[in-house]
């Protein structure tokens, strides 16, 4: 971008909708001239606009002034805007449509895509899918659109000042308190307002405690192996290497964490991802007793407990040890993502460290979101919501139960018979990958076992 030495245009005012090129139409753009260069100014205005596309400033579909807007806040004739617009549209910087204005166009949307931290890209490209059976996605089609907007209207319709206000840093005390009490009533939680806090989702709940184990002098962090390869890569992230704990059909091997030289681990005891099996009784207690002889840490990941039967559900693993046991959820599989509602229940000397974590990151979720999800629990309206995918999701699973006895005869499903996924085990003579990739040519996502596994992918599953 030119220096300038006379004009920096700032386009400010109200935003008012009508046809382009009115000069009512006063969009905000930052660009600069340089009437002391040798360069044309037409020339100027092109090679600004297009650093401010190339460096990601602007992003397609942003909407930027009209030409005679920006010739008055320059200063420059319109001919000259007129110009560098026509030369931005010739090389597919820009799109203007008549009645709509001038936008950036769509040509650089791929390279900057970013995906989430928590869900790593899908190794091969792939066109839009009849149907897509791979984990990590939630059913949002579902989302109880209306009883939220009844929370969401009654909260904001009641919120005072102290509701406008911002939030305590761990969370709203009314959703805390909510919160608690559904936790304790429905997973066996034992815990208090004062040791439960309101995270933006999980991902920001397993950052906050893998920074207060590194304050702590840790440097390493169990995870389970086949496991979550989002989550590895985010721990690796945030400063602690992972180290993979393989799983059978008992869940973690405890026995082979106690020969780690890990103090801490990230476990789903109630429903591994992404097998579905279920962390034995007595591996239960021998890792809670392994926390207690280490003065480590067990981070419990609760992602799919709602869509458990109750033959197949356990009360949490942070019941038996809450002063071990860090308790994580969220209400990201069970109503939609964008909320970005998790929390954290923790012992109250490891709480203290990641409030004093959160207090140099943020200033805590918002408030209202906080309240109207509060409400959705008072109301019994996340209870109804949990029941009715609780079925719809049990009846998919039968679904695969039953088309992978008629069409992989041998395979045979791991886990229980509820749960967000389903992993199969295939006879020796099915080749894996060769089976992912007929399946993508049919329009029919699915991942391979080698997509969570950390290890060794040569080795012999364990079950």
């Amino acid at each position: 971008m030119c220096e300038t030495t006379s004009s920096d245009a700032r386009i400010r005012g109200p935003y008012h909708f009508g046809r382009s090129g009115e000069d009512h139409l006063s969009w905000e753009l930052t660009l600069t001239v340089d009437r002391e260069s040798h360069l044309p100014l037409a020339t100027q205005i092109c090679n600004s606009l297009r650093q401010l596309v190339e460096s990601g400033t602007l992003w397609p579909g942003t909407r930027v002034p009209s030409s005679r807007r920006l010739a008055l806040d320059t200063g420059v004739s319109r001919s000259v805007v007129v110009e560098a617009y026509e030369q931005l549209s010739a090389e597919g910087y820009l799109t203007t449509k008549r009645g709509s204005g001038t936008t950036i166009s769509n040509r650089a949307q791929s390279d900057r895509d970013a995906a989430s931290t928590l869900v790593p890209p899908d190794p091969e490209p792939h066109p839009e899918a009849m149907c897509d059976l791979r984990t990590g996605t939630s059913n949002i089609v579902d989302f109880p659109r209306q009883e939220w907007i009844r929370c969401v209207t009654a909260v904001v319709r009641g919120a005072g000042r102290q509701e406008l206000s911002y939030s305590p840093l761990s969370g709203v005390p009314l959703t805390r308190r909510a919160l608690t009490g559904y936790l304790g009533r429905v997973r066996g939680v034992r815990s208090s307002p004062e040791n439960l806090m309101v995270t933006a989702g999980f991902a920001q709940g397993l950052a906050l405690f893998c920074k207060a184990l590194l304050d702590l002098g840790h440097t390493t962090l169990g995870v389970e192996d086949p496991g979550h390869p989002g989550e590895r890569e985010f721990i690796t992230s945030s400063g602690l290497r992972p180290v993979g704990i393989p799983v059978d059909d008992d869940g973690l091997r405890v026995d082979l964490l106690e020969e780690s030289s890990v103090r801490a681990v990230l476990i789903t005891p109630g429903n591994q991802f992404p097998t579905g099996v279920r962390l034995s009784q007595a591996r239960r207690e021998r890792l809670v007793a392994w926390a207690r002889e280490v003065d480590g840490y067990v981070l419990e990941d609760d992602f799919d407990s709602a869509f458990l039967h109750r033959t197949d559900r356990l009360p949490a693993l942070q019941s038996l040890a809450p002063d071990r046991v860090v308790y994580a959820g969220s209400a990201s599989k069970t109503l939609a993502p964008a909320l970005r509602l998790g929390w954290l229940a923790a012992p109250s000397e490891l709480m203290a460290s990641i409030e004093y974590v959160r207090a140099g990151w943020d200033i805590g979720c918002s408030g209202l979101e906080q309240l109207a999800f509060a409400r959705f629990i008072d109301i019994g309206a996340l209870d109804r919501h949990q029941r009715k995918l609780r079925t719809e999701f049990h009846r998919r699973r039968h679904v695969v139960r039953r088309q992978a006895e008629a069409w992989l005869p041998g395979a045979h499903l791991i886990g229980r018979d509820s749960g967000l996924q389903a992993y199969l085990h295939l006879p020796a003579h099915v080749d894996e990958q060769a089976l992912v990739r007929a399946a993508r040519r049919r329009s029919v996502l699915v991942r391979s076992g080698d997509f969570y596994t950390f290890t060794d992918t040569s080795r012999p599953p364990p079950w």
